[in-house]
């Protein structure tokens, strides 16, 4: 070979040397999928690919698929970041699968609320309250519901949904129910009363699908329901009169959650990750597509989303459950209401 073609040679196989090198790593992130991917992937994912040259993957699926996915892929895990609801994120760090969360200056401007071990942090506020229509209560000269109690009042006869407890809205609402009554989530039996015995006749249907729900509304068929305050944003979004209540013991937070996965080998784009999904910015992001408070107490909300999301003075109304008591009677808690609520 000649001086200058050897010259060459080498010259492209530096150059393709450097430019392997200089591949990003490949970042995967298990989360909902729907609207919260159509919002990671236009969004929020590029710009973070941009600032930290990394090539996020998505994957997609409910927060019961996802955690399926980290049981069947233990020990050899694909995700490095998974979003999940707050129970299965409970159920998840119990396993195992989440690593510790670096400190960061970010993660102490979050509620404490959302800060759900040193493992695993929420992303954004839901509210379990109430669901109404103003049209119906407008109509009717009612005032409206203000307790968990309500749930109870005769007047709403066939007028009630409430989600079956298979829906995280309607273990909330048991769980309220038994602590109303004196107990709680270590004591249940006087919420499967009260709801069996008193809530279960106001109720036209245990109803688990949100679309289904937004059409009893749409149809007139319900007055209120047990439902989540992004869900409402939804509904009213579509030019139907629905409100939102924050009961007066409290509406349940139900978190939008991230964790890093064990064993990632992107470790610290992982961490990096779920801090820029603390951002104030992207917080509001959230906000907006998801319907789910900030987390984060330094974002700012315009107006008029400020108003129909768990926000500012509002997070002091949210109350948690206890997922570490919860889930390992879950199974137990579902056969019952099978055999109690919905016969």
């Amino acid at each position: 070979m000649g001086k200058n073609l050897l010259l060459a040679a080498l010259m492209s196989s530096a150059l393709a040397t450097g430019a392997h090198a200089a591949d990003p790593e490949v970042l995967t992130v298990g989360g909902y999928g729907g609207s919260f991917e159509t919002l990671m992937k236009q969004l929020i994912i590029p710009e973070f690919e941009k600032n930290h040259n990394v090539k996020v993957a998505y994957v997609s699926g409910n927060s019961t698929e996802n955690l399926a996915r980290l049981q069947a892929q233990k020990g050899a895990q694909e995700l490095d970041v998974v979003i999940l609801d707050d129970g299965p994120m409970y159920q998840a760090d119990a396993l195992g699968f989440c690593a510790p969360l670096e400190d960061s200056a970010i993660k102490s401007d979050v509620y404490d609320l959302a800060k759900i071990s040193p493992n695993a942090i929420g992303v954004g506020f839901v509210a379990t309250g109430f669901a109404y229509s103003k049209e119906f209560f407008e109509k009717e000269g009612w005032d409206l519901p203000t307790s968990w109690e309500d749930l109870k009042d005769p007047k709403y006869e066939g007028l009630i949904s409430v989600p079956p407890i298979s829906n995280t809205y309607g273990l909330h609402a048991l769980v309220m129910l038994a602590r109303d009554a004196g107990g709680g989530e270590k004591d249940i039996d006087p919420g499967f009363a009260a709801m069996a015995d008193e809530v279960a006749p106001n109720v036209l249907v245990f109803e688990p699908s949100s679309g289904k729900m937004s059409e009893l509304f749409q149809n007139g068929e319900i007055a209120f329901s047990v439902w989540g305050s992004g869900r409402v944003k939804s509904l009213a979004d579509t030019g139907y009169p629905a409100g939102f209540i924050y009961p007066k013991e409290g509406a349940v937070a139900l978190m939008l959650a991230g964790c890093p996965v064990v064993e990632s080998n992107v470790p610290a784009e992982a961490q990096a990750f779920l801090d820029y999904l603390l951002d104030p910015e992207i917080q509001v992001k959230l906000a907006d597509a998801m319907g789910s408070g900030p987390v984060n107490k330094n974002s700012k909300l315009p107006p008029e989303l400020a108003e129909k999301l768990p926000y500012g003075e509002k997070i002091s109304q949210l109350v948690g459950v206890d997922w570490d008591v919860i889930n390992p009677l879950r199974q137990e808690w579902t056969a019952r209401w099978a055999r109690e609520v919905e016969r």
